[in-house]
């Protein structure tokens, strides 16, 4: 009896210490993926933003007012996220991430702009920051014991709520001049609370995702699953450098 224990204690021991290599492999593919769809967002969009005559496919040089291309590349991200719930379910893993590393190049050209308005230093600073807040919030996220799941409806909400009143400032702006002061500046700020939640958010829900369905030993799954967190986290995090490029970048 005593030996059958010891052998039930070894085999828990070991099949929790294979979940937590699986999960330190399944958490580097995640991070990994996005590391490379970063990359591939910033090289775009510096060649786009470097060059002038690529830029003027995108932005009028005078007024870097979006040309139709520049519309159409701009609005396309938005389109591809939606597009992504499909392939997920449809697709391999192998064409889920080959799509999310187009859409990264995509968005890299959607944002080309901030290489001609602002200061390479300032976009390299806003680059620094946004790594060290999103490291710090994705490893709370990771290693925090409380469960934060319930943040994921209040998050959305105040997503959901803060692009409405984006497209509120810009019709009021675009088509009536009308400017409220500080209004821009403090739902930027709720928008950075916001995704800075979304990031240890999914964090955690990627994490939980993988303990709860390791056990069924579907590669697959679990393949697509990282790609789906490597998304969620790619945005916050490009979201989040947006924000802060705009509180702290100097302007050419």
């Amino acid at each position: 009896m005593a030996e059958y224990q010891t052998m039930r204690s070894r085999g828990m021991a070991g099949s929790a210490a294979e979940l937590d290599q699986g999960l330190r492999a399944h958490m580097n593919k995640v991070y990994g993926t996005m590391s490379i769809g970063l990359l591939i967002t910033f090289a775009a969009a510096w060649a786009f933003g470097s060059n002038p005559a690529l830029l003027s496919l995108l932005n009028d040089p005078q007024t870097l007012q979006p040309t139709i291309l520049g519309w159409i590349v701009m609005f396309a991200p938005l389109g591809m996220i939606f597009a992504f719930g499909a392939i997920i379910t449809r697709a391999s893993a192998a064409a889920a991430q080959l799509f999310f590393y187009a859409f990264s190049a995509v968005m890299g050209m959607s944002i080309s702009y901030i290489f001609a308005v602002y200061t390479g230093a300032s976009i390299i600073q806003s680059f620094l920051v946004t790594s060290a807040a999103f490291a710090g919030l994705s490893l709370y996220g990771y290693a925090t014991k409380r469960d934060i799941s319930g943040w994921g409806a209040f998050l959305m909400m105040g997503l959901i709520g803060g692009i409405v009143l984006m497209l509120l400032s810009f019709v009021m702006s675009a088509f009536f001049g009308i400017v409220i002061p500080g209004f821009d500046l403090a739902l930027s700020a709720l928008l950075l609370l916001v995704f800075a939640g979304l990031t240890a958010y999914h964090t955690q829900t990627i994490k939980q995702e993988y303990i709860d369905h390791a056990q069924h030993g579907d590669s697959e799954w679990l393949g697509k699953s990282a790609i789906m967190g490597a998304l969620n986290l790619y945005m916050s995090f490009i979201n989040m450098f947006l924000i802060i490029l705009s509180f702290l970048g100097n302007r050419e």
